[in-house]
């Protein structure tokens, strides 16, 4: 049976974190079988040491939280973080871009990332911060992305004034199809939101409330 554990990327992305922050996110993500922990480059190899020998994922994120890093850059970030033991990348795109309607942009900023993650074994997730978005960009973004040949598309930073919403999970869904990734993330809180947001077609949930959402499906099942 597929619980929600599977769908979230367990995920400490502050600034300010700790260690010790860091090493208990990774003992919940172990405890609860996440898909993954998020988290800063700087972190990756803390993470990946402290998960060495089980099933749950390395994620990092890249040209976060605002995308507006040269493309080469990113590539690079994203390289040495699968060196560290990343094995997922969540990149955030250049956001600007999408806003004036810069297709061409867009798709070389994307593609020159997923050529150094592919080349390294990883995969990638496209934030496309739809907070910042019209839905013409919103479908844009997810366009590009797919030309580009990203493995995922994905919400929110959690930095960019807001999060998922149903309508624009679904509408991104509507956009990439029924193969690609779709990661909601940013106000995915609790068992509803989970299952408001995979019933629109997530099919990743990015959550720093991951215990809670697992608590929640587990006490339901219980009755």
């Amino acid at each position: 049976m597929t619980t929600i554990a599977s769908y979230i990327d367990h995920t400490l992305l502050k600034q300010d974190a700790s260690a010790e922050d860091i090493l208990a996110l990774a003992g919940e993500a172990k405890k609860y079988q996440f898909k993954s922990v998020c988290v800063n480059p700087v972190w990756v190899p803390t993470v990946a040491e402290a998960l060495a020998g089980t099933d749950v994922l390395t994620c990092s994120v890249i040209g976060f939280p605002f995308g507006a890093t040269l493309p080469q850059v990113k590539a690079f970030e994203a390289a040495e973080a699968i060196k560290a033991g990343a094995q997922e990348i969540d990149m955030v795109i250049d956001i600007a871009a999408a806003k004036r309607g810069d297709r061409a942009a867009l798709v070389n900023d994307i593609s020159t990332v997923v050529k150094a993650v592919h080349a390294g074994g990883a995969i990638l997730k496209v934030i496309i911060e739809t907070a910042m978005l019209d839905d013409d960009a919103k479908v844009l973004a997810c366009q590009a992305s797919v030309e580009a040949g990203a493995d995922f598309v994905k919400t929110s930073t959690g930095f960019g004034g807001g999060g998922a919403t149903v309508e624009d999970v679904t509408l991104m869904r509507q956009t990439v199809g029924p193969k690609m990734g779709v990661k909601a993330s940013g106000g995915v809180r609790s068992l509803q939101d989970a299952q408001a947001f995979i019933e629109a077609g997530a099919t990743r949930l990015g959550a720093s409330s991951g215990v809670a959402i697992v608590e929640g499906e587990q006490s339901s099942a219980a009755y």
